[in-house]
């Protein structure tokens, strides 16, 4: 028999990098934290990582099974780096495996910076 029990997962509150584009122009911190998460993706190994974490089920990946993308495994290590510092992922360490997830508020602001403004 096991005790173990599901514990909900706390969604961080995390505000959206800036207002969508066709509203207003950017101020200088909002162009900053945008540029930073574009930057970030605009290496094609990161934005694979990135997708591959996004798309994949349950919503996290170990690095194990997300570490074939044609570069070696510290470099890989080096381009998750770059995604969580970009906040674009975050990490849970489970024994000797790291788990990394995309938060759906870093999806959903992302998203909203694409889109047109309400009308």
């Amino acid at each position: 028999m096991s005790n173990a029990r599901v514990l909900p997962l706390l969604q961080p509150e995390v505000e959206p990098c800036c207002p969508p584009l066709t509203e207003r122009p950017l101020t200088a911190d909002e162009a900053e934290r945008t540029a930073k998460m574009f930057k970030a993706l605009g290496d094609p190994v990161r934005l694979r990582l990135f997708s591959a974490v996004a798309s994949h089920e349950a919503g996290e990946a170990c690095v194990c099974d997300i570490s074939d993308v044609g570069v070696s495994q510290p470099t890989v290590s080096h381009h998750l780096k770059k995604l969580k510092e970009a906040g674009l992922l975050s990490s849970e360490r489970r024994g000797t495996w790291v788990y990394y997830r995309v938060e759906p508020a870093v999806l959903a602001a992302m998203g909203q910076l694409l889109t047109t403004a309400a009308a």
